[in-house]
């Protein structure tokens, strides 16, 4: 697939900020199934100092400064890219306990990589409850990928995704007992069962194409609109001899070329579009608008 795709953010503050100093992750990764013909970010006021470079997962990032007093900000990432199909048969994979422990073992550069997945990171603690949760997916022998897509299946059917019934600092225990979140909370808690049994997963941001709701023949047509979008996230697990495969529970998907992504760290902290200091400004106001638009 190909897509046009618009993303602005807009930070109006109700007094004057006197400067500030910002990181984007909002350069969509270039992957074996996803290159980018065109892509450019636009800083509004222009910044004073700007560079682009690759951060420590290799994400493309942007590093921006700006001095001159302002009470608007607005950033907006736009381009075309296209995406690629995707299909794995999970069935077909090595049995879980043998995945915990080749990437142990270090055994190869990617286990070595998958590695650093395992571990605690800012948004996501191993525990007994979330490892709990995650093994009922995973009875003795399963495969892998199997036993990834039946925690997808479980928690797409008992979490309400609830907009606005959490905050990215929401602890997953939290989550976990109200049984509801957003996309970010499920990649979240998702993630913290694979690692609290020893299985690396990383946390993925970017888009979905979504569709209009199907016409209800008693009420008028009305136009399908472009735009409803928002920025998303799922997770990606590595398995031995099959590489990353990404999963979103929010869905109950194994994402294909619906899918394009962003950025993908330990957690939302890593890959965060927007993250940096103000100085001054007093409260704000995040307006943010993303369009998914594709193009055959």
């Amino acid at each position: 697939m190909k897509y046009a795709i618009r993303h602005v953010t807009t930070y109006k503050y109700s007094s004057v900020v006197s400067g500030c100093h910002n990181v984007l992750h909002l350069t969509p990764r270039e992957t074996g199934r996803q290159k980018h013909e065109k892509w450019e970010v636009e800083v509004s006021p222009e910044p004073e100092w700007s560079a682009e470079f690759g951060d420590y997962f290799g994400n493309e990032a942007m590093f921006f400064s700006i001095h001159q007093p302002h009470e608007l900000l607005r950033v907006t990432a736009s381009g075309v890219l296209n995406v690629g199909a995707f299909a794995v048969d999970v069935e077909k994979s090595p049995p879980w306990e043998e995945v915990r422990s080749a990437v142990r073992a270090h055994q190869g550069d990617d286990a070595l990589d998958a590695f650093q997945y395992l571990w605690d990171s800012p948004f996501i603690k191993a525990s007994p409850t979330l490892g709990g949760y995650a093994r009922v997916s995973f009875p003795a022998g399963r495969p892998f990928l199997a036993g990834v897509m039946d925690l997808t299946h479980r928690i797409f059917r008992e979490f309400k995704y609830k907009p606005q019934s959490t905050t990215i600092s929401t602890p997953l225990e939290e989550v976990f007992e109200k049984r509801a979140g957003v996309c970010q909370d499920f990649a979240h808690l998702m993630i913290g069962g694979l690692r609290s049994m020893g299985l690396p997963a990383r946390y993925v941001s970017g888009y979905l194409r979504t569709f209009p709701p199907k016409p209800d023949p008693a009420k008028p047509k009305v136009p399908i609109l472009v735009g409803a979008d928002a920025s998303h996230a799922w997770l990606s697990v590595y398995c031995p001899g099959v590489g990353w495969v990404d999963f979103d529970p929010t869905n109950d998907v194994i994402p294909s070329d619906l899918h394009i992504t962003l950025a993908w760290g330990r957690d939302y902290d890593d890959v965060s579009p927007i993250k940096g200091v103000v100085i001054g400004g007093g409260e704000h106001r995040l307006e943010v608008g993303v369009e998914v638009k594709p193009l055959e």
